[in-house]
């Protein structure tokens, strides 16, 4: 009888006879396609449900890990990563940071996730050289010569490969915006000509600019309404923080104005119009769920080191007016000094101006040093009225938290030692004690290294002065009350130096999530059609299984009949020799 078997197909233990065709065959057939089948199916549904499955985290790990990410070395062996530069040209000295961030992630709501480089050693990227470039007036040629230092120091961190694609930010502050605007152009002109030449960064004309006051600057909630979209409603979204910043030059401060805005006057409200910004930092100028009305202003000569230097211009005119009109001879020598209320007991000084020294001595008081200078403020007597007589935005005292940085911080920590939460009555007797401490004292804890390793001798000799025109600055000028709680003064925040540039980094590029949206959309869509594409190839394989399964069966039922009909044939054959041999 003859026998057909399908090595090609089925194991052996599936072999089977087709002569005649068993209930059993049927079965191993019928079973082996079923499992078969069914196993494939599994291995697809498993497939799918692993790529589409929920990830469900733990967003405080999620957070804390995040913390622990960037704490790390920045990876500059990841090809995904795209970086950028920026400098800071201050009044007394230049920084430059670099900045790093992933791909965007494609959602038109997220903005870019920024971070500050961190070298091998885990420190920021951040170098800083003095003096700062407005000192180029009068030999602005060599404003690309001066900010070598830092373009090689950033070049030298980041990616080869990366390089032309990197942008590169040159913003000047208060030192530049001091000089008339012929030297601020020939200084940037030298900048726009030979840094494209010397340097592969992604920089143009328009990455180079003396920036205005406005640019450079727990889950607690607030209602906030969009001037912009006044149909909207108030949005509900986390409270943003204000911030302060004392340079050498200037003050600013920032805050967001979540309440809408009424003027006692149309003149309040013209000079508001260059105090008030409304800014979107989405990638989407339609989409207003990042957009923020911010207050935002600087104030020229009120930093720092130009108050100091228009008290001294103050004294000296003063004592030699009255020197001259009363034949007096006050600080003249150092054995008759002028006595300084703002310098600390016993500390001596001398102010130097058209060929004449007057030799100064600290008296240490600090209440009459904050008498002495709070005219400076020239804040005059109207409502919301700010430092110069601006116009400042109302702050809600009472639901609001602030940042103080550079004087700010430097004024509590440096000396005092007391940076951090922002205690009034702590700060004042603090400095009220520095103040009244002699410069011998002073000295000698200096030199056993009890302050900050930051002080020097001339943050020891005028931060008797510092510390009152802080406090005047900010309980006078800005209007802070004594017992406002939610003030830290800081240089880091969570680990990272906050700095403007951060900002400034963040509004530069907040269009290059369209760029990273694109490519996602594209991504999408190619995956989309693999995700089909794989699907339907199984259903084809399965549809293609199948009708192999139907032909074999076909073919051995064909084959079955075959047999049956041969069988029939010699039966017939047999039966007419039977009757052919019959008597």
């Amino acid at each position: 009888m003859a026998r057909v078997c399908f090595f090609c197909l089925f194991p052996a233990s599936w072999h089977f006879s087709l002569s005649p065709i068993n209930t059993t065959a049927r079965q191993k057939l019928a079973f082996a396609g079923v499992l078969f089948t069914f196993c494939l199916l599994f291995v697809l549904i498993f497939m799918e449900y692993q790529r589409w499955r929920p990830q469900h985290g733990d967003k405080d790990l999620e957070k804390y890990m995040a913390r622990i990410k960037d704490m790390e070395a920045t990876d500059t062996n990841d090809a995904e990563l795209n970086y950028g530069v920026v400098i800071d040209c201050g009044s007394s000295g230049s920084r430059v940071f670099v900045y790093f961030w992933p791909r965007h992630n494609g959602n038109p709501h997220d903005l870019l996730d920024i971070r500050q480089m961190k070298d091998k050693n885990r420190k920021p990227v951040v170098k800083k050289i003095k003096p700062g470039i407005s000192t180029l007036a009068s030999s602005p040629d060599k404003a690309t010569d001066y900010l070598h230092p830092l373009l090689s120091f950033a070049t030298a961190h980041i990616p080869v490969a990366k390089h032309k694609e990197t942008p590169l930010y040159i913003l000047c502050t208060a030192g530049m915006r001091l000089l008339p605007e012929s030297q601020q152009e020939a200084i940037l002109k030298d900048l726009y000509t030979d840094v494209p030449v010397e340097y592969d960064f992604l920089f143009s004309e328009s990455h180079a600019e003396v920036i205005s006051g406005k640019q450079e600057d727990d889950d607690a909630r607030v209602a906030v309404t969009v001037s912009s979209n006044p149909n909207q409603g108030p949005v509900i979204r986390k409270r943003t923080v204000g911030i302060l910043d004392m340079g050498g030059a200037s003050v600013q401060i920032a805050y967001e104005v979540t309440n809408p805005v009424t003027f006692v006057s149309p003149e309040q409200e013209e000079a508001a119009k260059s105090l008030l910004a409304e800014f979107n930092l989405g990638c989407d100028i339609q989409n207003t769920e990042h957009v923020y009305r911010v207050y935002v202003t600087t104030f020229l000569g009120f930093g720092g080191n130009y108050a100091r230097q228009r008290y001294e211009d103050l004294i000296f005119n003063n004592i030699t007016t009255t020197n001259r009109l009363l034949e007096q001879h006050i600080g003249v020598s150092a054995e008759g000094p002028y006595l300084d209320p703002c310098l600390s007991v016993e500390t001596t000084d001398t102010i130097q101006k058209s060929e004449q020294t007057l030799h100064l001595k600290g008296a240490g008081n600090f209440d009459k040093c904050c008498k002495k200078i709070k005219p400076f403020l020239n804040k005059g007597n109207e409502t919301n009225a700010s430092l110069n007589g601006a116009y400042q935005s109302p702050i809600d005292f009472h639901n609001s938290e602030f940042y103080g940085f550079s004087e700010f911080y430097y004024c509590t920590e440096d000396v005092l030692r007391i940076g951090g939460q922002y205690d009034a009555v702590k700060y004042t007797k603090a400095a009220k004690d520095y103040c009244a401490t002699k410069w011998t004292t002073l000295k000698e804890r200096f030199d056993r290294k009890l302050f900050s390793s930051h002080a020097d001798r001339h943050r020891l000799k005028y931060q008797c002065f510092k510390s009152a025109w802080m406090h005047e600055v900010l309980h006078s000028g800005f209007n802070f009350p004594g017992d406002y709680s939610n003030l830290k003064t800081a240089q880091l925040v969570y680990d990272k130096e906050i700095q403007w540039t951060l900002g400034a980094i963040l509004y530069k590029t907040r269009f290059l999530p369209l760029r990273d949206l694109r490519q996602e959309i594209i991504k999408t869509n190619h995956s989309s059609w693999l995700r089909v594409s794989f699907v339907y190839n199984h259903y084809l394989f399965f549809a293609c299984f199948f009708v192999v399964l139907l032909a074999i069966a076909l073919y051995i039922l064909r084959l079955r009949r075959i047999h049956q009909r041969a069988q029939r044939e010699l039966q017939w054959l047999e039966e007419g020799e039977i009757s052919t041999e019959g008597p």
